[in-house]
């Protein structure tokens, strides 16, 4: 799998975690990149991603404030600095491709899904 998340782990209520997405032997800045999670029992959610309009991020409501998505071209890798964690925050975190992006709560996967990697929150 091309498309690998990372960066996930164990972490207090109120600490940071960074997540990684990486995108092996094809340029990252090719592909329109999104964040989405899966929270155990529940179904995956889109947490950021870029506006398909005006290239400017989105993010659900619920980690407003404190996510933010980067990426680093010559690293070929987007980034999700996560702050603020809470125990709502638990789940496994992927990255996707070709994700069209329209609003906070409207961002629907085109492309590919990478490799999870799992963020537990202990409160």
């Amino acid at each position: 799998v091309p498309l690998q998340a990372s960066g996930g782990g164990l972490v207090q209520s109120g600490g940071s975690l960074r997540l990684s997405c990486t995108l092996s032997g094809l340029p990252l800045n090719d592909y329109k990149i999104g964040w989405f999670r899966q929270a155990p029992g529940k179904e995956r959610e889109g947490v950021s991603c870029i506006s398909t309009r005006d290239g400017n991020p989105y993010y659900t409501d619920s980690v407003k404030g404190r996510f933010t998505f980067s990426r680093d071209n010559a690293k070929n890798t987007v980034y999700l600095q996560m702050n603020s964690l809470k125990p709502e925050d638990t789940g496994v975190y992927y990255c996707a491709t070709d994700v069209l992006c329209l609003s906070q709560s409207n961002m629907k996967v085109f492309g590919f899904w990478g490799q999870g990697t799992l963020v537990t929150v202990s409160s």
